[in-house]
């Protein structure tokens, strides 16, 4: 085979593929060949906390061969039909070949090239905002194109509906679909109001079956096939009919799509290193059964839900090194912080995570998620603006560099990761006749922003 496996050769693998239960996969299967690829690859306990942002080269492309190992090793488990979906290595080499190496989002001046990077790549590492918070219904509009006209952001993500006309949305009922169609008519009007109408749009977070992505993604009105199609799947290495459907769905209406699933450090991946190797294959994998068009690598840390902590953040970087020097591969990166709006630990976080994301090689990023993106309402344009002031401007700097500079921000806001402060919501946050943040929010950014600027983040001054 010359080309990468089509959509119904994976749907014939997910079928007649080697039987395996999903507990036999979490429990021997994946941290089996986790702790053996480590040791042959003696990468075990490589994880240097003392200096967070990886950047040792050789030791980033020792993590991908044995993460490309595994992913030939392991494949992709079915959860709905417990078969392995394996690929060859032809297979994989030419859907790392074929895989696009840069993909215009949108439409017009108000879109967005995604173009693959490699680490201290001067092309900027592009940001969508925000993290799919979740956003009461009738916020949504007001809070979603205030950060659309914040015009650091280069994507619109936007957070999720809560409820739709009033009703609770239950999973996999008609008001998913619902849902999924009122998101992406208001998502395609608020960038319409917000002056970028051609804007790129990620989409749809609302949705969390596939019948929320029916309704939003292709419908007249709603996502266009322009728009990144967004496909979350269970971790680790593991594909489900639900995920499948929204990829054949994308594929049906001729889109783009960014496929993610996280890795978890002292999940079922192990220490941080085994996480990195279970981020890479799945990274690689998901190009090869996944149909993929941008996404991978995403890593967290279950002991904190975040990935800002010493441990997330080499993770991270050597993910991220590790992919963009070896592939051409759109890859994305999430920072995952926990503090709240109108918190300085917030900013240190995001300074620290998307520096990290940048100067690594990721191609774009997704973010913030403010407040571990567990409260309602807990977003606010600002935080948005400075993730995306963070990112571009670190893009260009050598990891080694931010390592000094992480290692100066961690130490205001590690002690607290565990017992963050969650601050305030968007309400009390922002000023909603001015649409400007309150005066304390406001000086907050600008504190901080300074003290980022005077560490080595070249951000533009106020």
């Amino acid at each position: 085979m010359h080309n990468k496996p089509d959509i119904v050769e994976i749907l014939t693998r997910s079928q007649t593929g080697e039987y395996c239960t999903v507990k036999d996969w979490d429990v021997r299967r994946i941290p089996g060949a986790i702790r053996a690829m480590l040791k042959k690859y003696n990468l075990a306990k490589t994880c240097d906390q003392e200096n967070p942002v990886n950047w040792d080269y050789e030791l980033a492309d020792a993590f991908y061969q044995a993460g490309y190992e595994l992913a030939l090793e392991l494949g992709m488990l079915c959860e709905s039909t417990e078969r392995i979906i394996k690929v060859s290595e032809e297979e994989l080499n030419n859907s790392i070949k074929f895989a696009p190496s840069e993909l215009f989002l949108g439409e017009g001046k108000d879109g967005t090239w995604l173009r693959a990077r490699t680490p201290a790549d001067p092309y900027p590492m592009k940001i969508a905002a925000s993290l799919g918070i979740t956003v009461s219904e009738d916020i949504f509009p007001i809070l979603v194109e205030a950060i659309a006209r914040e015009r650091e952001v280069d994507i619109l993500e936007a957070g999720s509906l809560v409820t739709v006309f009033g009703h609770e949305v239950l999973s996999g009922t008609p008001w998913e679909t619902l849902m999924g169609y009122r998101h992406g008519r208001l998502h395609r009007e608020i960038r319409r109001r917000a002056g970028r109408p051609g804007m790129g749009a990620i989409g749809s977070i609302s949705s969390v079956t596939e019948y929320g992505q029916f309704g939003a993604y292709g419908t007249p009105g709603a996502f266009l096939p322009r728009d990144l199609a967004l496909i979350l799947l269970p971790s680790e290495l593991k594909v489900d009919y639900r995920s499948l459907h929204k990829i054949i769905h994308t594929l049906n209406c001729g889109g783009v799509m960014k496929c993610d699933s996280p890795s978890m450090i002292g999940g079922m991946s192990g220490p941080p290193e085994g996480a990195v190797l279970s981020a890479i294959a799945w990274a690689l994998l998901s190009y090869a059964i996944l149909q993929n068009h941008t996404g991978g690598g995403e890593i967290y840390d279950v002991r904190y839900l975040a990935n800002v902590n010493r441990e997330g953040l080499w993770a991270l970087s050597v993910t991220y090194q590790a992919l963009s020097r070896n592939t051409h591969l759109l890859v994305h990166g999430i920072a995952n912080e926990v503090s709240g709006p109108c918190t300085e630990n917030l900013l240190y976080e995001i300074a620290a995570g998307l520096a990290t994301l940048a100067c690594s090689g990721s191609s774009f990023t997704t973010g913030p998620r403010t407040a571990g993106g567990k409260l309602h309402d807990y977003i606010t344009p600002l935080e948005c603006r400075f993730t995306a002031e963070v990112g571009h401007a670190a893009s260009a700097l050598e990891p080694k560099q931010v390592n000094d500079i992480v290692k100066k921000l961690l130490p205001y806001y590690e002690s607290t990761i565990k017992t963050p402060n969650v601050g305030i919501p968007f309400q009390e946050a922002y000023d909603l006749e001015t649409m400007q943040p309150i005066k304390e929010w406001e000086d907050i950014y600008r504190k901080v922003k300074h003290e980022v600027i005077d560490l080595g983040i070249p951000m533009d001054e106020f």
